[in-house]
């Protein structure tokens, strides 16, 4: 991650694993973690975009090539000596009119964005019991976690679930010291977003929906990952992080 920051992280000693971490939020989060003083276990399944992660954050990355919705990763996950942080970042969407979304596509959002996430958290707190030292685990979210919008449904309906999970998680992990919560971000300013902002009606109205008038940035997104993974949230759990620019104060 490139951009300027004004805060300052201190991660020094603690173990991160973050899914869908070869691009975008996932990848600038892991690095930002490593710049932080972490131990980052960068998970995905491409492994030339894992090296060159790896070649830009330098001895602070561990790299692995995996398919979070395998029994084998789990596995793996559960046999790490230590895990403080885990950034549920692996997602997916294909916006479609609700009636021509397809029962495959359906079954991958949900298999990906619920089940995968889920079955990733319950792996990381199985390690971080283990510790007695407590954690923080991070679902990636969205604002359409918060509200319904056209073309969306199934992912409005896996991001209300992550939502649901979160709270749940939060009040019951809450006595272990293990803090859970979820970032919603708005539209960012991505790789994969470019495309999409390339259709100017598109982009139009996703800037009519923000009251601030913007898209977002990449910093914007790392910053609320890196305060809810630091100590500097410590009092938080249960809670949605919403970096949408007031789209879902309407």
């Amino acid at each position: 991650m490139n951009e300027n920051r004004t805060t300052t992280w201190n991660l020094s000693g603690r173990v991160a694993l973050i899914t869908g971490a070869s691009r975008g939020i996932g990848a600038a989060c892991a690095e930002a973690m490593v710049q932080a003083g972490a131990h980052v276990i960068a998970v995905a399944r491409s492994q030339n975009d894992l090296k060159l992660l790896a070649e830009k954050s330098g001895n602070g990355i561990e790299i692995w090539v995996e398919d979070i919705s395998k029994n084998s990763f789990r596995e793996r996950v559960e046999k790490l000596n230590c895990l403080d942080i885990l950034f549920n970042n692996a997602g997916m969407n294909a916006p479609q009119p609700f009636v021509d979304l397809q029962e495959k596509t359906l079954d991958e959002m949900i298999a990906l964005n619920v089940r995968a996430l889920f079955l990733t958290a319950q792996s990381a707190v199985k390690v971080m019991s283990r510790s007695n030292k407590g954690g923080s685990i991070i679902n990636m979210s969205s604002q359409m976690g918060h509200i319904g919008a056209q073309n969306r449904t199934a992912y409005c309906m896996t991001k209300h679930a992550v939502e649901g999970l979160t709270k749940a998680l939060g009040v019951e992990l809450a006595p272990q010291g293990i803090r859970v919560n979820s970032v919603a971000p708005t539209f960012i300013d991505t790789p994969m977003t470019e495309p999409m902002f390339e259709d100017k009606e598109f982009k139009q109205w996703a800037l009519d929906c923000i009251p601030m008038g913007r898209i977002g940035q990449l910093r914007e997104v790392v910053s609320a990952v890196m305060f809810l993974a630091s100590t500097d949230s410590s009092l938080m759990t249960g809670a949605s992080l919403k970096i949408d620019g007031g789209w879902t104060a309407r």
